[in-house]
């Protein structure tokens, strides 16, 4: 694997083959997320259902863009104006597969689902839903990179970016990328803080 992203070839788009290696590098990105800790308290259990968490999110996210680096060390999911929101419905068909990742832990994704879709912007946008990278791989431009190619192709729909992160750390990170904080809130119950993140058109 190569030592950095510079020597890589461009990011592209992601399709089904890609499922199961995206999953499992998200699902290790995501290990000690305040969300997901917050979903599954337990480390062991949070590790066995993350993997298909992150193919059920992938899944979801076939109409709008799924990228990945070269080498598979980071990817994106984006969806497009218009798609942003999970609705009852979908959540209804997708019932059995929530109930086999989530188990007892439903109540608290359910909470956290319900409040990132109550803080979403209106409007017309591309919302960045999932990013993450492998963590051997951080700190090497991976991230930036796949973020980037999204901004890319984001930017030639003349449409601005949203995305909400429960990580201060990652602040200055996208602001470096354009972001900029409109807001901070809270998941109910003693859930994370989030602050969400605007990028104009």
């Amino acid at each position: 694997m190569s030592a950095d992203a510079d020597s890589l070839s461009p990011v592209r788009i992601a399709g089904n083959r890609d499922r199961a290696a995206i999953a499992a590098t998200l699902a290790r990105a995501f290990g000690e997320d305040p969300a997901t800790s917050f979903i599954f308290p337990d480390p062991v259990l949070r590790a066995k259902r993350l993997p298909r968490l992150f193919a059920l999110l992938f899944d979801e996210d076939v109409r709008g863009m799924r990228l990945v680096t070269a080498g598979g060390e980071a990817a994106t999911l984006w969806r497009g104006p218009g798609r942003i929101r999970t609705t009852r419905l979908d959540l209804l068909r997708e019932a059995l597969p929530l109930l086999a990742t989530f188990g007892t832990a439903l109540g608290r994704a359910l909470a956290v689902s319900d409040a990132i879709d109550a803080h979403l912007p209106q409007g017309d946008y591309w919302y960045l839903h999932i990013a993450g990278c492998e963590p051997a791989a951080q700190g090497k431009g991976f991230g930036g990179m796949a973020v980037r190619a999204g901004l890319e192709r984001v930017a030639g729909s003349g449409l601005p970016a949203y995305l909400e992160t429960p990580l201060e750390r990652n602040i200055g990170f996208y602001q470096g990328l354009g972001f900029e904080v409109i807001g901070d809130w809270a998941v109910p119950k003693g859930g994370p803080r989030f602050w969400s993140m605007w990028r104009a058109a």
